[in-house]
């Protein structure tokens, strides 16, 4: 008989003599020490995130603890119901369906109503991006699209092949401008984040077949929170990396080093939300290339400025299929494509990166079941407004739309560089230009502005603002008019000095100053539920 290995040599001699209970016993904590190591490993969240977050949970058990944070988080759902209430004063609130159904001037006249009931006249240009367009040529194309297909579905192909040809050209024309060949494919989407949704769900399910079970993504913490919504959708970990505190553009040695053998995709926005850096997309292409994980170009802010400038006469770094190591794009045919609310696409380098988006059942009995997107009944209706938007405005006129904008855009960046007190978040790539202040709480700007009209977007880590420039601040007078407020407000908080933020904004500073991010995540569900809010005269939100 062969000698007995070393190892099991060895495991004998330590279990010489030991009783047989102490044998199962110390077996059994082995076991559970590798089990527990291996879900420590393959966790989604670090050791560190998940310690403080069990501390802060027990903290809000502690009775004294528990009484303070239901005072103040019911102070706080009032707070918001009350914002709702005074909103909707006067307006008629309908809990069941009429009686009698209204008339079509009725019917009118309340959408008129309801389409007035906000804060900010963004007809006019008072409002960070939202409304990328006030043309009212294009409108009237898009909805008359809208209006023609408002009940079609092209997940009856056979039904409406005509909606799956407009939908298939507006991918094939979005790949034409990001510089995709013949293989690249696509879908258009309801929106940036189901764009983003999908292509996470493309690499994840790639990551599957590799046989990679807890598959993670790296992207930059700047990247578009979609991420992490697509993330806790379908069940990805995130591992997230710095920025440069001078370019604000993602540190792409940190991106090499934060891959591992569980990452699925990495990420770079063109460009990112908070402050409108294009990160360096053709080093993470090298990053992608050398590490063989696939990379994502989120352009979906962007992209539809970006494709143009060249042409506009402002170069741009490459960030699209030409860099090898680019495997997909999102970009929003919404916001500088100009169409109506709802449609964007997602892009891919080949085809089989796009059956990995797809979902397809075989066994239902209801039929063998393929999907494209989220969705299964798509609105035909906006996939023909986005098709007779981009076929009307046409590739002349998104040069010269771009041009516009982009000169107001240059133009406030400028000026604002001049004004004593505030700075400017690294080197704006297209339209977005965020401010902060290094002298006053930025937030009390935000506030000043607020009060003069602006909705501007709020920024944490660090405290900042931006502007999303669009068309409509290419309107006579608009951007000037934007500069000189800022200057003036700025003025003023520098004569306040350190004198508290109110309103409004004082929100914003408050929630980065809280530890426990749990406490700032029911805030902001509360405050989801206030937009589902109906006032009832027995609310008594006023008291």
């Amino acid at each position: 008989m062969s000698e007995r290995p070393q190892p099991l040599k060895a495991v004998n001699r330590f279990f010489e003599g030991k009783e047989p209970w102490q044998i199962v016993t110390m077996t059994a904590s082995s076991v559970l020490a590798i089990v527990w190591a291996h879900s420590l490993y393959n966790a989604k969240d670090s050791v560190t995130v998940r310690l403080r977050r069990e501390f802060f949970r027990w903290l809000r058990h502690v009775p004294i603890v528990r009484r303070k944070i239901e005072e103040r988080m019911t102070e706080i759902k009032r707070g918001f119901k009350k914002d709702v209430a005074k909103r909707l004063a006067g307006m008629t609130v309908y809990r069941e369906l009429p009686e009698r159904g209204l008339t079509a001037e009725e019917i009118a006249e309340e959408v008129k109503k309801h389409v007035a009931l906000g804060l900010y006249d963004w007809k006019n240009g008072n409002v960070s991006g939202a409304v990328y367009h006030l043309s009212e040529d294009i409108s009237k194309v898009a909805c008359d699209a809208y209006a023609l297909t408002a009940y079609t579905n092209p997940l009856h192909s056979d039904v409406f092949p005509g909606i799956n040809k407009m939908e298939a050209e507006i991918v094939r024309m979005s790949i034409n401008l990001f510089h995709g060949d013949d293989e690249c494919c696509g879908t258009v989407t309801t929106g940036g984040t189901e764009s983003i949704i999908m292509a996470c769900k493309a690499f994840r399910d790639l990551a599957y077949s590799k046989g990679i079970s807890n598959p993670q993504m790296v992207l930059p913490v700047t990247a578009h929170t979609a991420f992490d919504k697509a993330a806790q959708y379908l069940g990805i970990g995130v591992v997230t990396v710095p920025v440069s505190s001078e370019t604000y553009t993602v540190d792409v040695n940190a991106v090499r080093r934060a891959i591992g053998r569980r990452t699925c995709m990495i990420v770079g926005s063109a460009p990112n939300f908070p402050y409108g850096t294009m990160d360096d997309i053709a080093a993470l292409s090298d990053v992608a290339l050398e590490y063989e994980v696939p990379l994502h170009v989120d352009a979906c802010l962007g992209g539809f400025v970006a494709a143009f400038m060249p042409a506009a006469g402002h170069p741009v770094p490459p960030f699209d299929f030409r860099l090898p190591g680019v495997a997909s794009i999102s970009a929003d045919t919404h916001k500088y494509g100009y169409a109506p609310k709802g449609t964007s696409v997602v892009v891919y380098r080949r085809a089989a990166l796009r059956h990995h988006q797809y979902t397809v059942t075989t066994d239902w009995p209801g039929g063998v079941y393929g999907s494209p997107t989220v969705n299964g009944s798509r609105a035909g209706g906006l996939i023909a407004a986005c098709w007779a938007t981009l076929m009307f405005v046409g590739r002349e006129r998104y040069v010269r739309m771009t041009r516009d904008v982009l000169a107001a855009a240059r133009y406030i960046e400028a000026e604002l560089r001049k004004i004593d007190g505030l700075f400017i978040f690294g080197k704006p790539a297209t339209t977005v230009i965020a401010m902060g202040s290094n002298t006053f709480d930025v937030f009390k700007l935000a506030d000043k502005l607020h009060k003069k009209g602006w909705s501007l977007n709020a920024l944490q880590f660090p405290s900042g603002i931006h502007i999303a420039v669009t068309h409509a601040h290419t309107l006579p007078g608009v951007a000037e008019r934007f500069v000189a407020d800022v200057r003036s407000a700025t003025s003023a908080c520098l004569k306040e000095g350190s004198e508290p933020v109110e309103g409004k904004m004082a929100i914003y500073g408050v929630a980065q100053g809280i530890p426990d991010r749990s406490l700032v995540s029911d805030i902001t569900k509360y405050f989801i539920d206030s937009t589902y809010y109906l006032p009832k005269p027995e609310d008594n939100v006023e008291e």
